[in-house]
């Protein structure tokens, strides 16, 4: 029995996950305290849920953790649940501690580049000297991690809170950092919410200038969760110049409207190609409609991003290509756009 300290409980507790999550509970912070008297051993765990399921699994998966190290002797397990941090005052929007503007940025389908220019947004306002933050909202197709390069586990601090990966001077949350490579986020639609609930309001965001939201695609009950909780200062649009995709544009920019969400602007990414032969422009996917649809919205059309492999390239990479190619013509129209929100929000 002389093998019992700490540490080896510690180990021990490194194979149960956290419900639905291929992360431990040592690595998520919820392992408050340990205590040993001889062959006894009591273990006090913190988790933040409203599910009493989660709790119950995660203490009958850490006795029987432990069952083999202590052997014999006492083990108690016990589970100190505490609700989730929820916005207070009357049901509404409400502010994030801390975070000046929070910027939502969405789009009405997948497939158009929203996950790219949300992270080049948000490092080009890091760029402009602004404070800011990037939260990946979209729990089942997180791409934040890839797209700045980040392998850490984010940590706990004293309070519980999740502290946010550094990257390129951006604060950073996302699925992507809690998941290994591969796995999917095995979630029903009440998990996700409370999840994204707590992406936002259970992290130590510090004082940001400008928290930017990666919402998923379409208008589904993250994203309404969202605009119906989350005091937004704005929204920005993505689309590509297709009929197809604007479509879906309209879907997103009508919920932001009936949850008096201002629109701060179109952005048209995939709008045309440049071929580096000749510099002659191919207009791939129709041309104007981003225009058009921002002229039908009376906002601004925030910028015309071309394709541009090197964009591509840089996401695959880690490296935003804002950071990685801050000459392209891509990346100009990048910090254009964030040029643009910083007048509409500064």
């Amino acid at each position: 029995m002389s093998s019992i300290n700490q540490e080896s409980i510690r180990e021990a507790l490194k194979v149960v996950k956290y419900p639905g999550f291929s992360r431990d509970i040592v690595s998520f912070g919820l392992v408050r305290e340990i205590s040993i008297n001889g062959t006894d051993v009591d273990v006090q765990l913190v988790v933040s849920t409203t599910e009493n399921a989660v709790a119950k699994t995660i203490r009958d998966e850490a006795i029987q953790a432990l069952k083999g190290l202590v052997g014999t002797g006492r083990l108690n397990v016990k589970v100190d649940v505490q609700a989730p941090a929820a916005p207070t005052g009357n049901v509404g929007p409400a502010r994030i501690e801390g975070v000046r503007h929070i910027i939502a940025v969405g789009s009405g389908k997948g497939g158009v580049g929203k996950s790219t220019v949300a992270a080049n947004l948000a490092l080009a306002l890091a760029q402009s000297g602004a404070k800011t933050g990037l939260c990946d909202c979209d729990i089942y197709g997180p791409s934040v991690a890839i797209m700045f390069g980040g392998n850490e586990r984010p940590t706990a601090d004293d309070e519980n809170r999740i502290i946010p990966i550094e990257r390129y001077g951006v604060s950073l949350m996302s699925m992507g950092f809690l998941l290994d490579d591969g796995s999917p986020a095995v979630l029903r639609g009440p998990m996700v919410t409370r999840y994204t609930q707590q992406f936002l309001r259970q992290v130590a965001w510090g004082n940001l200038d400008y928290l930017v939201l990666d919402l998923p695609p379409g208008t589904g009950d993250i994203q309404l969760t969202i605009v119906q909780t989350v005091a937004l200062s704005g929204a920005v649009i993505v689309t590509t110049p297709q009929e197809v995709a604007l479509i879906d544009a309209r879907k997103a920019s009508a919920m932001f409207a009936k949850t008096n969400v201002p629109v701060l602007g179109i952005v048209e990414n995939m709008s045309y190609f440049l071929c580096p032969g000749d510099g002659k422009r191919y207009d791939i996917f129709g041309t104007g409609g981003g225009a058009r649809e921002a002229a039908r919205l009376e906002v601004p059309l925030l910028g015309e991003v071309p394709i541009e492999p090197l964009v591509r390239e840089a996401g695959d990479t880690g490296r935003p290509a804002v950071a990685a190619h801050p000459q392209s013509a891509a990346a100009g129209v990048f910090e254009s756009i964030a040029q643009k929100v910083r007048q509409a929000l500064p």
